[in-house]
């Protein structure tokens, strides 16, 4: 991300280049980590490469698929699916129980270790997968709406099939295979896609969106087990795997807990609005949300490594975690200040002109925009200090607080579930988050204000300019007005920052960096 956390990757961890030659024994080719020690300067070169262009490629295909289903189906549609994947969402959590994080990790593992595991992963989403088709009546019955049933039947596989690839992708992590992984996920995300494309010309509706999930979910299973050439054994008793249970679960019970608020939004909205107002809302976070997830993913992964490697070196730990939650800060403020007073032709360039309900609650999200990204990298602290309590901690105020923000919004629709949500995100949730993440360890909360507040002017500017050039085009096609509006915004932000001593060294470090990974050797 910046100059010197490439400096801690290339000195303090291996990711898989194309000249990657594999260990001796097979036991040794799933397992053992030390051969990934050497040429350690092109490996992490090449991982970062890998993995940021694979997320390009699947934002570009989520987003191309977000604009073709969008015109072929009405959000009615999209609402009956979201209804129960809201519930299915819950449940989703299970399926890796956190047990692939505890193969990527771990400093040494057993195949009988791993083979444990796997079986652990089976045996929860086989039940899952009766759960959620035995609940399937009941799911209908909540929304009043008996087309749900077979939708729960259908997707209720998914479990058993995503639960029985999580040890073969963590392993493929655990060697740094990051090209491989990129090859499945963007391969089974293209089939999925397509799936549901033809389907949808073919007027199949809301089916359309069911048979995408289930196909893509069982080519990512075939592609894994294809390219990861690992098979479990048996179950084995002493094997000691307890410990690696305890520690999976510990990781689950956090994430749970703020998974089952998070999508309490398109639960509520759904049972009292029904599934064309669910449309609306999904399709509007999702406008935004996905990307954000998807660029914060490729940081998460090579962060937390580097940062766990130095947990013990106090200032050179809170240099790189500071320089790097203040680049996210910087590009975060730039572009949702610009998706906030662009929401409207933004929504109807992106989805059409049916889904314009939709604008209203986009431009609420990109409030919460502002807080998500921040409120997710303070979350790598608990992660790098083995910090398991706060993050429990954490995740239970979290959770609170998006649930109490989504009753609250209730009585004024999706609109108001969006900007409640929004509100709470800025003004509740991330004050308590960095609380409890400043109270430890060598970044403190004053450090994570700072880091914040400093480049929050770039928003205002954005935004500012922004709105200013889009009053000048209200007449113009929403294309027109994204093509004309966004470059001047994105300039006006620019000169900001080339004027603002902070601002202007955390983009010259970017800079670097993406010298860095252009010129490798």
């Amino acid at each position: 991300m910046t100059a010197d956390v490439s400096n801690v990757v290339k000195n303090e961890t291996a990711c898989a280049g194309p000249s990657l030659a594999p260990p001796a024994s097979t036991a040794e080719q799933h397992f053992a980590t030390d051969h990934l020690l050497t040429n350690l300067r092109q490996r992490t070169i090449s991982s970062g490469v890998v993995t940021a262009a694979a997320q390009g490629v699947q934002f570009f295909l989520n987003l191309a698929y977000i604009m073709v289903l969008a015109r072929l189906l009405v959000p009615q549609d999209f609402g009956l699916v979201a209804m129960v994947t809201t519930i299915m969402g819950f449940l989703r959590i299970f399926q890796d129980a956190g047990l692939s994080t505890v193969t990527v990790q771990r400093q040494e593992i057993t195949h009988a270790q791993v083979s444990n595991l796997f079986w652990v992963n089976l045996t929860v989403g086989s039940a899952i997968t009766l759960l959620v088709a035995a609940s399937a009546p009941v799911v209908a019955w909540f929304y009043r709406e008996p087309r749900l049933t077979d939708i729960t039947l259908v997707l209720s596989v998914t479990f058993l099939l995503a639960s029985s690839a999580v040890q073969h992708v963590a392993l493929l992590n655990r060697q740094m295979h990051f090209g491989v992984i990129a090859v499945i996920d963007v391969v089974s995300m293209l089939a999925g896609y397509l799936t549901g494309v033809g389907m949808a010309l073919w007027k199949y509706g809301y089916w359309a969106l069911v048979f995408a999930n289930v196909v893509q979910v069982a080519i990512k299973l075939v592609l894994t087990w294809s390219f990861s050439r690992w098979r479990p054994r048996l179950p084995s008793r002493n094997s000691q795997t307890r410990h690696l249970l305890s520690f999976g679960a510990n990781l689950t019970t956090g994430t749970l807990m703020y998974s089952l608020a998070r999508g309490a939004d398109n639960l509520l909205i759904g049972r009292f609005f029904g599934a064309a107002a669910v449309g609306l809302y999904s399709r509007g976070s999702i406008l935004l949300m996905r990307p954000l997830q998807q660029f914060i993913i490729p940081i998460n992964a090579v962060l937390i490594p580097a940062l766990s490697r130095i947990q013990d070196q106090n200032d050179r730990y809170r240099r790189i975690f500071l320089e790097v939650i203040e680049a996210i800060a910087l590009i975060s403020f730039l572009f949702t200040g610009l998706f906030l007073a662009l929401s409207y032709p933004l929504t109807l360039a992106v989805l059409g002109p049916k889904w314009e309900a939709a604008a209203v609650i986009f431009a609420g999200f990109t409030l919460a925009a502002l807080a998500y990204p921040l409120t997710t990298a303070s979350t790598w602290l608990f992660a790098s200090q083995g910090r398991g309590k706060d993050w429990v901690l954490a995740s239970s105020i979290a959770s609170s607080l998006t649930l109490c923000s989504f009753l609250v919004g209730l009585p004024f629709g999706p609109v108001g579930v969006a900007i409640s949500y929004s509100a709470s995100c800025i003004l509740i949730e991330l004050p308590f988050v960095y609380y409890i993440a400043g109270r430890q360890g060598p970044v403190r909360r004053k450090d994570l204000w700072i880091g914040c507040l400093r480049h929050l002017p770039v928003w205002a500017v954005s935004c500012g300019t922004a709105w200013l050039a889009h009053t000048f085009l209200l007449d113009a096609n929403p294309w027109m007005q994204l093509l004309l509006c966004s470059p001047v915004a994105l300039l006006a932000g620019a000169a900001y920052i080339a004027v603002s001593t902070p601002s202007r060294r955390v983009a010259v470090n970017l800079f670097s960096t993406l010298r860095g990974l252009r010129n490798p050797a």
